[in-house]
């Protein structure tokens, strides 16, 4: 197994980590001007970014934005690790949108995700973990997680936000996500920052690195045709 790639935070007011997530900078905390930015929960509630994973490791994962069908796509196989798997592990899930958190609640009921999930409305903690804008032309590979074609998943998304109670895209379209792992405290473990909506990490790699057992995904078509 490779080993994790680790990034260290500074507290700058730009970018604190760059683009690539290349370097091995093990054992370096997370700057507490980070882990003091807020999140809202599905009530509206601020949360500090770092009491999500102070007691725990967490994997932490910034989708683009909730009308982003290969988000929606990855967050349905997100749904499906038993919780019990990540018990065992003392593991804790999150996933960290940008959008209102008035999206949370309707995202959640048609992914079925059930574990955390919180949104960074003003994107600042995307910008202070260095999560790109734009998208980064590169052979991602065929991702086990997304079932949609573009034409088709495109479709989709502008359905829903036509059709949603606001017609908004759930976020900035041309922000990229990325997934961490994070905690207890402060220690940053992993990092991956998307270059593109499909260069997300597959799940059952990213539970390897935190010794929680795989999801067996592949019980239905991976692809969808239109």
């Amino acid at each position: 197994m490779a080993a994790p790639v680790t990034r260290q935070v500074s507290g700058c007011a730009g970018p604190v980590l760059t683009p690539t997530g290349s370097d091995t900078e093990r054992g370096q905390p997370l700057a507490a001007a980070v882990a003091d930015l807020p999140v809202l929960d599905a009530s509206g509630r601020r949360v500090s970014f770092g009491a999500l994973f102070r007691e725990r490791r967490a994997v932490v994962v910034f989708v683009r934005h909730f009308l982003c069908y290969v988000c929606k796509e990855y967050v349905e196989d997100l749904a499906k690790i038993p919780k019990s798997f990540l018990r065992e592990a003392d593991v804790t899930l999150i996933v960290i949108g940008q959008s209102s958190y008035h999206h949370i609640e309707p995202f959640c009921k048609l992914t079925g995700y059930s574990h955390e999930i919180y949104v960074d409305p003003e994107r600042e903690i995307y910008k202070r973990l260095g999560m790109k804008r734009g998208e980064e032309i590169s052979s991602s590979g065929q991702s086990p997680h997304i079932k949609s074609n573009l034409l088709s998943g495109s479709l989709q998304s502008l359905w829903r936000a036509v059709t949603g109670p606001l017609f908004d895209f759930q976020g900035d379209p041309a922000q990229q996500g990325g997934t961490f792992i994070l905690g207890p405290g402060n220690s940053i473990h992993f990092v991956h920052r998307d270059r593109n909506r499909l260069d997300h990490k597959p799940i059952n790699s990213v539970l390897q690195l935190v010794g929680v057992q795989p999801v067996n995904f592949m019980s239905r078509p991976t692809v969808i045709h239109v």
